[in-house]
């Protein structure tokens, strides 16, 4: 039993070693009304189920969620890819913003993109 558990432990550590993060290739902040529409384009090696991007997170500088999107499947043939969220309303006095993108083996990255100005002429 011993042989089967340490290959298979091994196995698993070589995946997460060779994951790759989801990278950041634009963000868009559209105003309208009261919200903001947020677009960002991703690139990530997506493979199938196993591993792919499956979401992307607005933050602070201090790092306070504003928004999350969650992407529901692989985009395996679609490199770079761009999701937006609607109805955004970000903390008042902010001037810029930070994403964090996440993938389905490492989880939320380490890293943010950013900072990401926010129009501010934009606003009415």
């Amino acid at each position: 039993m011993d042989r089967i558990i340490l290959p298979a432990t091994l196995c698993l550590a070589a995946a997460a070693a060779s994951a790759d993060p989801a990278l950041v290739e634009d963000v868009t902040l559209v105003h309208g009304g009261d919200d903001w529409t947020v677009a960002v384009a991703i690139r990530h090696g997506d493979t199938g189920w196993d591993d792919y991007a499956d979401g992307w997170r607005m933050e602070t500088e201090g790092g306070a969620i504003i928004g999350t999107r969650v992407l529901l499947h692989p985009h395996v043939e679609e490199q770079p890819f761009t999701r937006s969220l609607g109805g955004v309303t970000l903390p008042a006095g902010t001037t810029e913003v930070f994403i964090r993108t996440r993938t389905s083996v490492t989880g939320w990255d380490d890293a943010v993109h950013g900072p990401v100005a926010v129009p501010i002429d934009a606003i009415d």
